[in-house]
Order: structure tokens, then C-alpha cells, then sequence
């Protein structure tokens, strides 16, 4: 009995994830995370996804293929990009990332003067850039460590700023703006308007003015998720900022549109990493 209870546990520790909320910039997400066994769905996020990846390796999906991540490699990820994770070998994986906001890249551009003021795009999935890494970890390690504000503001912007002119292309709209057309986008704003709301795809292709097999079909090609997928998406972003204010798991997961709060951690888990639970008890915010 004993020797099963301690492989339980050992397994328990192979799967952390830690996220903090640093209020640089108004706000960016980080994540300090070791995985064996997580598996995530293909989802996306609000914002980018930066990280170095500490020890093992990651295979994910992005931009149409697929991608492999091994140790001290920089994973890339942009903005409601639909990508997915899991571990590349038996011992599995642990990183740090950041997810700063697109509006948060485009006011560094501003403040520069920069000739183009939009957010940035990041065609590779995986880079290999040794400095670049080893600012990223020292950043991450400043945010956790330090309280001068000077030297934390410091840290972000060097990154950022860095980070845009190594690896990135700056472009007057999105490829997936490029491909939607303007019943696509009336359709996407409402589901992240109305993420909770009840309504079926006979409702949605009326809202659009398209037949339903035709809405399916254009929508998962401009956004990467089929609709009722991308629904789940922003079901899961409304109850992070629910339980991130306070609410009440059981009240979050009806709040949103799931059918109960099993529901809300199936899906919570399979894009966050963590259940809902964990996620409120882990999350720490950082005052500058």
C-alpha cells in the first residue's frame, strides 16, 4: 500500500503549475509549470505565448504543423493562435513563459517611436537564440525575486523590445484578420461578447447570413477552432477572470455556460494545465 501512495505522490510532483500576475505593463500573466502526463487540447490565448523550456522537451501544434521544443529552446505562440502541448519524452517537460497582451507589445512600439505601432507576429513556432533565453529566465527570476519597480519595469521592456527585433514581423493586420470575412468576425464577437449564451449554429450561420456547414467550415479556417470549440475557449477566459475576482467555483462554472463545475474543470484543465481550484489557490498577485 505504502510504496503505491509514495508513486502517487512523486507523480503529483511531476505536474505543477504556478501562475503569477505581475503588474508591469497593466498586468501580464507568468507561468512557472512542470508537466509528465498533461496532454492540452487545442486551444488558444488572449495573449502571447513566450517561454523557455527548462528541462526534458514539448511537441505542440501551431500554425498548421507541428513542432518540437527541447531544452533551452524558445517557444512562440501568438495571440488567439490555436496550438496544443504535450510532452516529447517519457520524463516529460518544465517552463517558464509569460503571456504578455497585444496591446501591450503595441504601446512599447508607440513609446519608441516606432514606424509601425500594430502587434507584433512570430512566424516561428520554435527559436534557438542562447541570449535571448538566458534574458528571459533573468527576467523571469527578476519579477519573482526583486521589488524595485525601476529595475522589474526595466527588465520587461529590454525583453519585449528585444524579443520584437529578433524574432518578429510586424503586419498591418493578422493572417487570421486577412482570411475572415466580415460575417466571421460578427460571429466571433459574439461569441467573445456573449461567451455563456445558449444559441446553436442554426442561430449563428443566421447571425452570419451563411448556411451552418459553410459557417463551420470558413470560421475554423480563419480562427483555427470550429465554433462551438472556440465557445469553450472563451467560456474558459471569462472563468479565469471570474475566479481570479473572487467568484465561487460551483457560481463561475454556471456563470460561464457549463453544465456544472465537472464540466467547467474538464475543459479549465485541458487548456489551463490546472483545475479551476488550483488555479484560484496558486495564483498570486505580485505588487510592484
Amino acid at each position: 500500500m505504502e510504496p503505491s501512495i509514495d508513486k502517487a505522490k512523486a507523480e503529483a510532483v511531476k505536474e505543477k503549475a504556478k501562475f503569477t500576475l505581475v503588474q508591469e505593463l497593466g498586468g501580464i500573466e507568468l507561468l512557472d509549470a512542470s508537466y509528465q502526463k498533461q496532454n492540452f487540447s487545442r486551444h488558444s490565448h488572449e495573449g502571447y505565448t513566450v517561454g523557455v523550456i527548462e528541462t526534458g522537451a514539448q511537441k505542440f501544434f501551431r500554425t498548421g504543423s507541428n513542432h518540437l521544443a527541447p531544452q533551452n529552446s524558445i517557444i512562440l505562440v501568438n495571440a488567439d493562435e490555436v496550438h496544443n502541448g504535450s510532452s516529447a519524452t517519457d520524463n516529460g517537460w518544465s517552463y517558464r513563459a509569460m503571456y504578455p497582451l497585444p496591446q501591450q507589445f503595441s504601446s512599447i512600439n508607440q513609446e519608441l517611436g516606432l514606424p509601425s505601432s500594430g502587434a507584433p507576429y512570430f512566424p516561428e513556432a520554435v527559436v534557438y537564440d542562447k541570449s535571448m533565453a538566458d534574458m528571459l529566465r533573468t527576467t523571469f527570476n527578476t519579477l519573482k525575486e526583486s521589488d524595485n519597480r525601476l529595475l522589474r519595469e526595466s527588465m520587461v521592456y529590454a525583453t519585449m523590445v528585444k524579443l520584437m527585433a529578433r524574432h518578429s514581423k510586424h503586419k498591418g493586420e493578422t493572417q487570421t484578420q486577412a482570411l475572415a470575412q466580415p460575417q466571421l468576425t460578427l460571429v466571433k464577437q459574439f461569441l467573445d461578447d456573449h461567451p455563456a449564451a445558449d444559441i446553436s449554429l442554426e442561430e449563428l450561420a443566421r447571425l452570419a447570413g451563411l448556411s451552418p456547414f459553410y459557417l463551420i467550415k470558413q470560421f475554423q479556417r480563419a480562427f483555427g477552432l470550429p465554433p462551438h470549440a472556440y465557445q469553450i475557449q472563451s467560456r474558459v477566459r471569462l472563468a479565469k477572470k471570474l475566479i481570479l475576482s473572487g467568484h465561487k467555483l460551483l457560481d463561475v462554472a454556471l456563470e460561464c455556460g457549463f453544465h456544472d463545475q465537472s464540466h467547467l474543470n474538464r475543459h479549465f484543465k485541458r487548456t489551463m494545465g490546472v483545475t479551476p481550484g488550483l488555479y484560484a489557490k496558486e495564483y498570486n498577485f505580485v505588487q510592484a
